[in-house]
């Protein structure tokens, strides 16, 4: 009955190793919007939506991410305010944007 058990245990731990993935990708959205996007999001500068706002965030949301993405990446001009392309930092990546917005929307769902 133990040697079950124990064949069971390195599964489960080989099972759990995908979920760490999004954790490095959220790790890395945190630390992009640290840097670049909460000079702006943080206080709602311009009109910036703040994480965790759902009320901001549910109308962007729901235009879906690949919507949110290019906005973000290229720039826009709305009613409620502007997005700087790359949030004015031209040296990020797209896999950098893309996941300091999912860092913002996930937190605003």
């Amino acid at each position: 009955a133990e040697a079950p058990t124990a064949a069971a245990a390195p599964e489960a731990a080989s099972a759990a190793a995908p979920a760490a993935a999004p954790v490095a990708d959220s790790g890395l959205g945190k630390s992009v919007y640290n840097k670049t996007c909460a000079l702006c999001h943080a206080a709602g500068i311009a009109g910036a939506p703040k994480p965790g706002n759902k009320d901001e965030w549910g109308p962007r949301i729901a235009q879906g991410k690949e919507t949110l993405y290019k906005h973000a990446m290229e720039g826009f001009t709305g009613s409620k305010g502007a997005m700087p392309a790359r949030g004015g930092n031209a040296k990020l990546t797209d896999e950098e944007v893309k996941a300091a917005v999912d860092f913002m929307a996930d937190q605003s769902v």
